[in-house]
């Protein structure tokens, strides 16, 4: 049986008394829940969205936005928008390999290295990670991808003196938590969690429209009694979520 277009769904669902955004809504989350979109089928563009249905561009960009912020949708600047797949998750009290917590859920794990370089460790720096100013310190900018789709962005800070070849490893093979993992193995670490909104360039590195929430994890991992790492993760906030679990 051919899949109902998109407004003769909406033309079945009747006038009602819901805004008219709240009924593309409803409409496009029926679609997702019943199977007839899976995760990454491109959902039709506003302006498509538009001239099927007849409503204003502003009623179709809530809804969009909306079912965006709510994790059913993915929207990649100037790529389009589609289903997405059920939120990643993180434990919250955890520290792991990202490529391993995407091969586990069945995916496919690739990274783009950005930036891979030598700094001298600043005021802010310094103080992460117990050094003096003007120390050296190796930093890496890595955009990972699950199944294509960027999910989190790693701007890490890593001591010289701890780590003296992680300039010489290809981050492509191997993430920077598995190679640091064999040169300084992790003691201990420290999570802060925020919700900010990504910079300009972020929200790129993303494919992410500017605006969009994103959830900040801030990281320090010990070897020993030696600070190894500072980090920034960020993650789109309709892609992923945190979990943990605590007793008493």
């Amino acid at each position: 049986m051919p899949t109902p277009s998109v407004s003769a769904l909406v033309a079945q669902m009747g006038e009602g008394p819901a805004p008219l955004y709240a009924r593309v809504k409803q409409m496009i989350a029926q679609q997702i829940e019943n199977g007839s979109w899976p995760p990454h089928h491109r959902v039709p563009s506003e302006s498509e969205l538009v001239s099927q249905l007849g409503f204003s561009r502003m009623t179709i960009n809530r809804a969009l936005r909306e079912l965006t912020a709510e994790g059913l949708l993915v929207r990649m600047q100037g790529v389009g928008t589609f289903v997405a797949e059920p939120k990643t998750r993180s434990a919250l009290f955890e520290v792991n390999n990202i490529a391993d917590e995407i091969a586990a859920r069945g995916h496919q794990h690739r990274c783009q290295v950005i930036t891979l370089a030598e700094e001298t460790a600043g005021s802010e720096r310094a103080l992460a990670l117990d050094m003096r100013e003007g120390q050296r310190v190796f930093h890496s900018l890595i955009v990972h991808y699950e199944n294509g789709v960027p999910v989190q962005i790693e701007d890490r800070y890593v001591n010289a003196l701890i780590a003296p070849d992680y300039l010489k490893q290809d981050f492509t093979l191997q993430t920077p938590y598995a190679y640091l993992s064999q040169v300084a193995p992790l003691t201990e670490g420290e999570h802060v969690v925020e919700a900010i909104l990504a910079e300009p360039e972020e929200c790129k590195l993303l494919q992410i429209e500017h605006g969009e929430p994103c959830l900040l994890i801030r990281r320090r991992t010990w070897s020993g009694r030696q600070p190894v790492t500072a980090a920034r993760l960020i993650h789109p906030g309709s892609r992923h979520r945190l979990e943990g679990r605590f007793s008493k």
